[in-house]
């Protein structure tokens, strides 16, 4: 679909909209993206509108891909990290109409898949995260600003779902009482959590906070990983962050929004993949804490995830966008139906990580 923006956002830039081709990409959720095709040049761009309800402080996110574009260029000058362009003013992003826009090289020959066809594919995608995360391991992540305050932080979350559990509808909490009985149930993953978080050797590290599979760049025609992308949530964390989302949407063929959860399976292969990946690039910096708390990261973003969903639930689905009224429930029981497939399959997915560390 090809759009006109306003002008002066082209202008930010040094473009002008007569000479100058938009069209809308993506599917994320968050963020407007435009392929911005200058008439003038062989060059292309990615133009992104931030969504400031979500990403508050536009400011720290830039200053973060600032300090770490800076790092990677000195110390690891052939990695592919994709800072944004500068404007005609040398700054990081334009502000036009109260709006925050950034602009991105566009990466040629390659792709993002929405969904994964080939445990190859988790292989790839795995292992470029687990490069970024191992070539920023000397970085000091301290000096980042959360992009989202608390973004991951399940003791926030379990806080914010008994929040809304005290203040929800009596119909709502009956039509939800079956997925409120296994939120509470689960609180054990929190518990456990707060018996490692203040081990010394469970570090901050930097992390992407968002590894589903459309934020990898693969080779077009080899599916080889070429660099990570949407760096908007690269802050400080947990290694559980990054590995234990990818475990979330990775390992099943379905997303959060299948309602039949007999479809809800484990693909061992795709496990598998994913494993290997991280720990090719990750295994020579995990503590001993970390390498411990590996399959435990799944089920610690899997939980998170469906209090979330079960708390937008019970406050009347005012964050995830939904397409019918128990949407977010539907979410939610897919999301304890994974975690419970997790359970199923503990002995067998421990064994392929033992097998990987050692």
């Amino acid at each position: 679909m090809e759009l006109n923006l306003d002008s002066e956002v082209l202008k930010a830039y040094g473009y002008a909209k007569e000479n100058t081709k938009i069209t809308q990409i993506g599917t994320g959720l968050i963020n407007r993206t435009y392929l911005l095709s200058p008439l003038s040049e062989k060059k292309k761009y990615i133009l992104q509108n931030i969504n400031t309800s979500v990403f508050k402080s536009p400011e720290a996110i830039a200053n973060n891909l600032r300090s770490i574009a800076d790092y990677l260029t000195f110390t690891y000058p052939e990695y592919l990290f994709i800072k944004p362009v500068s404007t005609i003013n040398s700054e990081e992003m334009a502000h036009v109409h109260h709006e925050y826009w950034r602009m991105l090289p566009f990466v040629p020959n390659t792709i993002s898949l929405d969904v994964l066809a080939d445990p190859k594919q988790a292989y790839e995608a795995a292992k470029q995260f687990g490069k970024l995360s191992r070539l920023l391991d000397d970085f000091d992540a301290k000096t980042l600003q959360p992009a989202i305050p608390g973004f991951h932080d399940l003791g926030l979350r379990y806080e914010q779902f008994t929040l809304a559990l005290s203040q929800a509808e009596e119909t709502l909490k009956n039509e939800a009482k079956a997925q409120i009985e296994d939120a509470l149930a689960h609180k054990y993953i929190l518990d456990y959590y707060t018996s490692y978080s203040h081990r010394t050797d469970f570090p901050d590290r930097v992390m992407h906070h968002d590894t589903k599979i459309s934020n990898v760049l693969l080779d077009t025609e080899t599916y080889i990983g070429i660099c990570v992308i949407d760096l908007d949530t690269i802050m400080p964390g947990k290694f559980i962050s990054d590995l234990g989302d990818m475990m979330r949407t990775y390992l099943c063929a379905f997303s959060e929004n299948e309602t039949d959860l007999d479809k809800i399976k484990i693909r061992l292969p795709y496990f598998e993949a994913t494993i290997k990946g991280y720990l090719s690039e990750m295994k020579s910096i995990l503590t001993e804490t970390e390498k411990e708390l590996i399959l435990f990261s799944g089920k610690y973003m899997i939980y998170m995830q469906a209090l979330r969903f079960l708390t937008d639930y019970l406050s009347g689905n005012q964050y995830y966008p939904i397409s019918y009224p128990t949407q977010n429930l539907d979410r939610t029981k897919n999301q304890f139906k994974l975690l419970q497939e997790i359970a199923a399959n503990e002995k067998e997915l421990q064994d392929i990580i033992e097998e990987n560390l050692f």
